[in-house]
């Protein structure tokens, strides 16, 4: 652990002109006490770390040293790559290997480039998870990550419905989508391989237990992450779409539909509707989930879209209609209090497995 830290430092001060020692001790997380100690034992050592007194004093190397301790070990390189997501890197517990990396690479940078890293942080940052939820890592997350990244067979256990399951896994890829864990893994035992090669997907967050189960395997170098994770959320997305609803839309209505519904289906529903009507509306058939969710959505368009079938659905914001007339239909010192009905909410997130 000390070595690491007396390697982390040298790569510090070999990055920059001098560095105080608050701000080694922040960057090593210790104490400044123990940034002293360490950086007399580096001197011992025969590394020429000079100390220089006073409130403008720190430490710096002199004499030009240059150490040879930047190459990049597997794990820092491969983080390395994954440099612009950190939040990503914490949660699979790469934080420190990218750490290291991008201190590796400072110190092989010219002096005049070794701001790169921090004007390039401080332009451009990404953001994962969705408004207003927040992101929870799933206990799991690190030790399925080291099986990725290790090509390592693991058994999980994972909660489907009320029941748990437990399948035989290779782990070929993860996928954060909306704040959420996914796995993309081909399953090896007879119980869940079949069709598709195998691959499924399956939720982080609703694993139990993930074990290593000692081999490695042979990754099929033909299966392409980004390809199949698109593939098979196109065919989440569609799955769930097993209800049609008839809207007559206003111009504005039209133009705002793909804000409200999904926006494959809603492109697709314009797409195949025929002409405005003589009143310039537009009517579309729509594929939905089902007909409470699409009495949530289809609510957001307000005035701008009438629902003309199914009956049932039209009733709803007929409903809705009337119990609008009569909050507004008064003033507001009139005005009973408003009773909120039954919402059911939203579908959760996918959860593609076998």
């Amino acid at each position: 652990m000390r070595a690491a830290r007396l390697i982390k430092m040298v790569l510090l001060l070999q990055s920059r002109p001098s560095m105080t020692a608050a701000e080694l001790a922040r960057e090593l997380e210790v104490s400044e006490r123990t940034v002293t100690r360490d950086a007399q034992a580096l001197s011992e050592a025969g590394v020429p770390v000079y100390a220089e007194r006073g409130r403008a004093g720190g430490y710096r190397l002199i004499g030009g040293y240059r150490t040879r301790l930047t190459g990049l070990h597997r794990s820092e390189a491969e983080a390395l790559f994954l440099s612009g997501v950190p939040g990503a890197l914490r949660e699979m517990g790469l934080e420190d290997a990218a750490s290291a990396a991008r201190l590796k690479v400072s110190a092989a940078l010219l002096p005049a480039l070794r701001d790169a890293s921090r004007t390039a942080a401080q332009r451009f940052h990404l953001d994962a998870p969705n408004w207003f939820t927040e992101p929870r890592t799933p206990e799991l997350l690190p030790a399925v990550a080291d099986a990725v990244w290790d090509d390592r067979r693991i058994t999980a256990r994972y909660r489907r419905g009320e029941d748990e399951v437990e399948r035989e896994l290779e782990p070929y890829g993860l996928v954060l989508k909306a704040g959420v864990w996914y796995l993309c893994a081909r399953v090896t035992d007879a119980a869940g391989a079949a069709g598709d090669g195998g691959f499924r997907v399956y939720r982080i967050d609703r694993f139990v237990s993930a074990d290593p189960a000692g081999e490695r395997f042979a990754r099929d170098e033909g299966f392409d992450l980004p390809g199949f994770w698109a593939e098979r959320a196109e065919q989440f997305a569609r799955s769930i779409l097993r209800t049609e609803v008839v809207v007559r839309l206003s111009p504005a209505g039209a133009r705002r539909l793909s804000y409200a519904v999904d926006p494959v289906a809603a492109r697709q529903a314009l797409a195949a509707a025929g002409p405005p009507d003589g009143e310039g509306l537009l009517t579309v058939t729509l594929p939905v989930e089902s007909e409470e969710v699409a009495h949530e959505q289809l609510g957001a368009l307000g005035p701008e879209a009438e629902v003309l079938a199914p009956e049932s659905l039209r009733e709803r914001f007929a409903a809705d209609a009337r119990r609008l007339a009569a909050l507004y239909g008064q003033g507001a010192e009139g005005r009973t209090a408003i009773r909120r009905p039954d919402v059911r909410p939203g579908p959760p997130g996918p959860m593609l497995d076998a």
